[in-house]
């Protein structure tokens, strides 16, 4: 819809013919009238209304854009720095035609900018060189026309910068896409590589040639197809790496719900990977070794067990273990480690549960779901009935889907940055990152190592971390024990004493036969 600010002495086109407003009766809100003086006609004069004039297409100023209501829908769909740039494109391109930014000013106008004196032409080389000296980048006589012109067919959300789409494979050749769509079957290219483009180009043209004969589609020069191919994988999802594949295949499908637990224990997330550090293992041979963790969603508690050859059934009892278990002071600890120096209600729960008297400012938490992966160990008959014995729901997770268990997979990193990488012989995530004579430091043995990784826990839960807020508080981060202090009121505490045998059937079976 137009809006047009009129005043007395304004000259502006109607019906094809040139008026000046000679009066104005009523307001514009309920319908004014409108008296115009046809300037080629001895100044006769003609009544309109103001609906009349704003249903000719042909209605506004002879000299300057056609003022246009701003599209307050449209540009809310926009940063907000592209709606101020929009609507400051649109004053400069106002003064280029009419000499002033503001349609309603009747100042004096800058003599670079007077219409009376200067050419359009002129004015649009003046304001550009203004803007160029402000500092825009790329702003020559041809941009400012080319504004001049989005803003007459558009308005305001014509001067607004829009991405242009990708319209490579819109171009292209359709029988060429084809191909190259029928070439690169998904399943497989994420997990082998798909070769060099040359060959990749070569098998196109072979496919062509079998499907409609030889030298009956061509396919393009190398550079335009090599582009082509990248637009393509770009389109099915496969570009990068064979692991960034696999790992952007196995990503959930948009809108993406986080993971939800409103209590300790709620949900639980379990994996296993090898450290990054290399150690001396029992019988004096380096190695690594592999670290099975759990990680509490709610509030991102931590627990791990060590193990030099992988991870073994034993370790998920373990775990289990640690996480309703209290953990006792080690000689030589801090005092500030301890329980009763933490944020977290020492006093009333040591009345409910006496182990906490000398135990580490560690969570005790019971889980009620443990989210696992398709890893044997966690998926075994003893797993299930560990769970089962303790009233646990073990939920697997689809194979090779590590987003479904992100905050296990995401603490691994964690724990590489806040401790594997402060370690004599650390090796690195990746190979390239490892250098040549870590094997030659002094490395840690396991003993040793354990000891440094169960104190390593307790500072785990004195760390703020990002993705813990409290509803009161949300500007601030908590760390683990916090949050589980805030939490305990409205979830309440609840100890499970485990007996020396209870950790005996937590444990697989296995039949050895005796030498005797």
């Amino acid at each position: 819809m137009s809006r047009q600010i009129l005043s007395i002495g304004d000259a502006l086109q109607h019906g094809g013919r040139e008026w000046t407003v000679a009066g104005i009766e009523g307001t514009m809100a309920s319908g004014a009238r409108i008296w115009l003086a046809d300037k080629n006609a001895d100044g006769s004069l003609a009544v309109f209304t103001l609906t009349e004039l704003l249903n000719d297409p042909g209605f506004g100023p002879i000299v300057g854009p056609r003022l246009r209501v701003p599209q307050v829908g449209l540009l809310s769909t926009v940063p907000e720095g592209q709606q101020q740039r929009a609507l400051d494109l649109e004053r400069h391109v106002r003064e280029v035609e009419t000499g002033h930014q503001n349609p309603s000013s009747k100042g004096r106008v800058k003599p670079q900018y007077d219409p009376a004196v200067t050419t359009l032409a002129q004015r649009e080389q003046a304001k550009a060189d203004e803007l160029a000296a402000q500092g825009w980048p790329r702003v020559s006589r041809a941009t400012v026309h080319r504004w001049r012109a989005r803003y007459h067919a558009d308005g305001v959300w014509g001067l607004v910068v829009k991405r242009r789409g990708s319209t490579r494979l819109e171009r292209a050749d359709p029988l060429v896409v084809e191909a190259l769509r029928a070439l690169l079957p998904e399943e497989a290219l994420r997990s082998r590589s798909r070769g060099w483009k040359k060959r990749m180009r070569r098998e196109t043209q072979w496919w062509l040639d079998a499907r409609h004969g030889e030298q009956s589609v061509e396919v393009p020069a190398m550079s335009t197809f090599n582009k082509l191919l990248d637009a393509v994988e770009e389109s099915l999802g496969l570009q990068g790496t064979v692991t960034q594949r696999r790992a952007r295949a196995a990503r959930p499908a948009p809108p993406f719900k986080p993971t939800l637990a409103l209590r300790p224990g709620e949900i639980v997330m379990m994996d296993s990977s090898p450290l990054d550090v290399l150690v001396v293992l029992d019988d004096g041979v380096v190695g690594r070794l592999e670290l099975t963790t759990a990680v509490d969603v709610a509030m991102r508690g931590l627990w791990g067990v060590l193990r030099p050859a992988g991870t073994k059934l034993t370790d998920v009892a373990v775990l289990l273990a640690q996480m309703m278990t209290p953990l006792v002071m080690r000689p030589g600890w801090d005092a500030a480690l301890s329980m009763a120096a933490s944020v977290v209600p020492h006093e009333r729960l040591t009345a409910v549960d006496e182990r906490l008297q000398d135990a580490a400012a560690r969570p005790v938490i019971v889980p009620e779901t443990v989210v696992v992966d398709q890893g044997k160990v966690f998926i075994s008959p003893a797993t299930r009935a560990a769970c089962e014995s303790l009233g646990i729901s073990l939920q697997p997770v689809p194979p090779a889907n590590g987003p479904a268990k992100g905050h296990v997979e995401r603490g691994f990193g964690s724990i590489n940055t806040e401790f594997c990488q402060w370690l004599p012989g650390f090796t690195g995530s990746r190979v390239g990152e490892r250098g040549s004579r870590v094997e030659q430091e002094r490395l840690w043995t396991v003993s040793e190592l354990q000891a440094l990784w169960e104190e390593f826990l307790v500072h785990w839960h004195h760390r703020p971390h990002e993705g813990l807020r409290h509803p009161l508080m949300p500007r601030k981060a908590l760390t683990p024990n916090q949050m589980w202090a805030a939490l305990l009121p409205v979830a309440g505490y609840v100890p499970v004493p485990l007996s020396a045998d209870d950790f005996v059937e937590l444990l697989p079976v296995r039949w050895q036969l005796s030498a005797y």
